[in-house]
């Protein structure tokens, strides 16, 4: 194909100097200034358009035509004025220099072109590298992304350090991994030309981490450089987050199975501590009424109650995570919290509580009834616990879209809003009141499995020093 264009090129030439002859001679009788004006513009045109080959020849042809058919004697090669030599050479001279001008400046203007393409290229192929910390899924991504920014057939990526190559199509051998291995171990760039292949090392500073291989377009090596420079950069930034978030992670941990250690052992020591008291007061010697025998009797049996309430919860928590049963059948969420205010009398005590609800009838839901009752005992619960006495709760209740929304708001002092998404882990209680309000830190993650299993969602929103509103969004049956 290359080719053929060439030798159409070559007779388009020949053509465009026979027109211009044909055309001088036959339609237009100008001088000859003239004429070698218009030659010579035709040289720079062909210069600029096809490149210097061409120029040169419609150069060589247009002084033959134009001594030829203009300069006199006319229809002979022969100059018989000393001037038109002159003339002649000059013509010829300025063609060929103004031609390797023309082909020197559309080459610079070609190589512009390309290196704006290939910052292009590269400014798209480092966006691409920022769209994600995950080094595995990086290292799938990259050559894909050259394959799309660079406009590659195939594209490979290989690790020095695991000695595994990513490939853009898992079925193709191209690149080879064994000229990627060599690449990575001699750090130096290869272009193969003839096979359409460029392989370019992946280097940070003078390590040398890989390589990359690309198939198909032909890039220059310091573009090649480049590539390789941004897809080392980005690994290393990807490996150091993928690090830096392990150790916080692992930090975060420690630091909530601390908290979670603390809270279990301070629950289970409280009332084990008023049990051994009340016993080894009991066993003493000393001389003990009918009235103090019966008070310590009743302290253990009110911590029993509370270690025995403690052992329930843990049991409830391990079943939840084991499995969630749940009897499902169409219920009015009104009927559920009147349920649920009334079983938590006792926790309330002089709170009072307002329930408010929209004036149309709220649409029902497919719960398990008990379930959900005890998921609004333990927000009434927690309420409670952590307001001022007598301060009021208020419960309401919303339909937004297909989500049917019961809150519960107290007056309490807050949650700090780093600790906000915690509230909902097992064991965790909120470092500030965890020694001076009684609780396991198990029931908001028994209500959370709950709400979860019914396909709903539980959340908080708060400020410090205005209290909290716990909501719990079911699915409208």
């Amino acid at each position: 194909m290359g080719n053929l264009r060439s030798v159409l090129r070559y007779l388009a030439v020949v053509v465009l100097a026979t027109a211009l002859v044909l055309f001088f001679r036959r339609l237009i009788h100008v001088n000859p200034t003239t004429v070698a004006l218009t030659l010579l513009l035709s040289v720079l045109v062909v210069s600029t358009l096809w490149g210097l080959r061409y120029a040169l020849l419609l150069a060589v042809l247009a002084t033959l035509v134009f001594n030829f058919y203009f300069l006199p004697p006319v229809g002979t090669f022969t100059i018989a004025d000393p001037q038109n030599w002159v003339a002649m050479f000059a013509f010829l001279a300025t063609a060929l220099v103004a031609s390797e001008l023309s082909e020197r400046a559309r080459r610079e203007a070609s190589n512009a072109n390309q290196r704006r393409r290939d910052v292009e290229r590269l400014f798209a192929f480092s966006q691409r590298l920022l769209a994600t910390d995950n080094m595995l899924e990086l290292l799938n991504a990259i050559p894909t992304y050259m394959n799309e920014v660079l406009g590659a057939k195939a594209s490979a990526i290989y690790l020095a350090g695991s000695q595994t190559t990513y490939r853009s199509d898992s079925k193709s051998e191209e690149p080879n991994t064994e000229d990627l291995k060599a690449v990575s171990a001699r750090g130096e760039v290869v272009l193969d030309r003839g096979h359409g292949l460029s392989i370019a090392p992946l280097r940070l500073g003078v390590r040398l981490t890989g390589a990359i291989g690309i198939l198909g377009p032909n890039l220059s090596r310091e573009t090649l450089e480049a590539l390789g420079g941004l897809a080392a950069i980005a690994i290393e930034r990807a490996g150091v987050i993928e690090k830096l978030g392990k150790a916080e992670a692992a930090r975060q941990s420690e630091n909530l199975r601390a908290a979670l250690l603390d809270s279990v052992t301070h629950e289970l020591r409280t009332p084990l501590t008023g049990i051994k008291a009340a016993v080894t007061s009991l066993m003493s010697d000393l001389q003990l009424d009918d009235g103090q025998r019966k008070e310590l009797l009743t302290v253990i049996n009110e911590e029993s109650d509370r270690l025995n309430h403690l052992v329930g919860e843990a049991a409830e928590m391990a079943q939840l995570d084991a499995h969630v049963e749940l009897n499902l059948q169409p219920a009015s969420i009104t009927q559920v919290i009147q349920v649920a205010v009334e079983q938590s009398a006792a926790v309330l005590g002089k709170h009072p509580v307002e329930v408010r609800a929209p004036d149309s009838p709220l649409p029902t839901v497919r719960m398990d009834v008990e379930r959900i009752a005890e998921v609004l005992r333990q927000m009434l619960d927690n309420a409670a616990k952590y307001s001022a006495p007598e301060a009021a709760i208020v419960v309401t209740t919303e339909v937004r879209g297909q989500q049917v929304i019961v809150s519960v708001a107290d007056h309490g002092p807050g949650i700090d809003e780093f600790e906000q998404p915690l509230v909902f882990e097992k064991f965790y209680r909120g470092r500030d009141l965890r020694y001076r309000v009684q609780g396991t830190g198990m029931g908001l993650a028994i209500a959370k499995a709950i709400v979860e299993a019914h396909g709903g969602a539980i959340g908080v929103t708060s400020q410090l020093g205005h209290g909290s509103v716990f909501s719990v969004s079911l699915p409208v049956s």
